[in-house]
C-alpha cells in the first residue's frame, strides 16, 4: 500500500542526508523537487526539503502541516494537523525527541522544545519549553508534567 505521509518524510530525510554529503545538484535536485511537490500536493503538507527530521516522525493527519526548511525535529515526534513550525527573525525552532504537538499549534521563532514535551491544540509557542513540560494557550504558558497528566 502506498502511504503518502511516509513517502514524503522519507524523501525529506533522504534529501537532507544527500545535501549534507554534497550530493545534490542538477538533475538529482530537480527529481527531488518534483517528487516533493507531488507528495506535498497529495498530503496537503509543506515539509520543506531542508528540514532535519529524526526517525519515527508521525503525521496522523498531515493536512496543513508546515515545517520550515531549517527546522530541527527529534525522533519519535507526533505532529497533528494544521501545525506550523516556522521562524520569526533568523532561526527556526528546535524540537527534542518524543514531542507531541497538538492540532493547530504554532511553534515559532528561535526557541527550543525539549524532549517529552506536549503542546496543546491551537497553542502559540514563542518561548522555550523544557524537557517534560506542557505548553498551552495563546501565547503559550508552560507547566511541568505531573502524575495526573499535566
Amino acid at each position: 500500500m502506498f502511504d503518502n505521509r511516509s513517502q514524503l518524510i522519507r524523501l525529506v530525510r533522504s534529501y537532507r542526508a544527500a545535501a549534507d554529503r554534497g550530493e545534490i545538484g542538477g538533475l538529482k535536485k530537480k527529481l527531488y523537487r518534483t517528487a516533493h511537490r507531488f507528495l506535498s500536493m497529495l498530503t496537503g503538507t509543506d515539509i520543506q526539503l531542508g528540514a532535519r527530521i529524526g526517525d519515527g516522525l508521525q503525521l496522523p493527519h498531515p493536512n496543513g502541516v508546515i515545517i520550515h526548511y531549517s527546522a530541527v525535529i527529534g525522533s519519535n515526534c507526533m505532529i497533528m494537523q494544521q501545525v506550523t513550525i516556522g521562524m520569526i527573525g533568523g532561526t527556526p525552532p528546535r524540537i527534542g525527541d518524543n514531542a507531541y504537538i497538538g492540532a493547530g499549534a504554532k511553534v515559532l521563532g528561535d526557541i527550543t522544545l525539549g524532549s517529552d514535551v506536549r503542546v496543546g491544540a491551537n497553542a502559540v509557542v514563542l518561548v522555550d519549553v523544557p524537557d517534560n513540560h506542557t505548553a498551552v494557550g495563546i501565547p503559550a504558558r508552560v507547566f511541568k508534567h505531573t502524575s495526573r497528566g499535566l
